[in-house]
């Protein structure tokens, strides 16, 4: 079955050469030219992947990406906007967005983020014997991108924060470098700093460590990277 890419862009001529390239590419490409159109699709046919236009009639894609978030769908989305200052990348992350490219762009560019986004997208789909990881009280469900804490909350997790996880996890016990997690989860379309990676953990521990400045399952190794103790282990030493 092909992957398919929800193309959510209102520029017709733009969109047109767009997914003639998706499809020369092998992927099955739905096109909206509006925000509430794109919504009801993107519910409805449930893509791998959604190209996102900023710029929109009836709803940008700002407001249309929070709003799938906020409803817990953590499709992955690529902004493609010609909104391309640095304030406008911020906003588009912040409102859920995996990535963020300007026009005009480079149509190999954008053909391999779309790649990449999808390859790292692959092991999310895990088999029912690995759908889930439960530690000190909370779940993890990696099929739902979601985790179920101690208090009874339930947290929907991105894509980042659950690649992360799922590598620390599948290591258990082991010494996970910072490049280690860069080159699994980020890939080679994205050059973030060791720092993305710290801001990300932070992330999780204020998720699921009784006391995120005192961890006891996500350890920091100083000068190297992560180490993922399920059983819960006092950090006496801050390792």
């Amino acid at each position: 079955m092909k992957l398919s890419i929800l193309l959510v862009e209102d520029e017709l001529s733009l969109a047109d050469i767009v997914k003639d390239n998706l499809q020369a590419e092998g992927y099955a490409v739905i096109h909206a030219g509006d925000g509430a159109t794109a919504q009801n699709l993107w519910q409805s046919r449930a893509p791998n992947l959604v190209v996102l236009d900023v710029m929109l009639p009836q709803l940008n894609g700002y407001d249309l990406c929070k709003q799938m978030r906020d409803a817990g769908d953590m499709t992955p989305v690529l902004f493609l906007s010609a909104k391309g200052q640095v304030e406008d990348r911020v906003k588009g992350l912040a409102a859920g967005g995996d990535d963020y490219l300007a026009k005009p762009f480079h149509l190999p560019e954008f053909l391999l983020r779309v790649k990449n986004m999808l390859k790292r997208t692959g092991w999310a789909k895990t088999e029912p014997s690995d759908a889930s990881f439960q530690f000190g009280g909370h779940t993890v469900d990696f099929r739902a991108w979601t985790a179920s804490l101690t208090s009874g909350a339930q947290e929907p997790l991105g894509e980042r924060e659950l690649g992360i996880f799922k590598l620390l996890s599948s290591r258990a016990g082991e010494v996970v470098s910072r490049d280690d997690i860069l080159d699994e989860v980020w890939g080679d379309d994205a050059f973030p700093s060791s720092r993305t990676v710290d801001n990300f953990v932070m992330r999780l521990r204020k998720l699921f460590e009784p006391d995120p400045s005192n961890p006891v399952y996500i350890h920091t190794v100083w000068g190297v990277g992560y180490k993922f103790t399920p059983e819960g282990i006092a950090d006496k030493e801050k390792v």
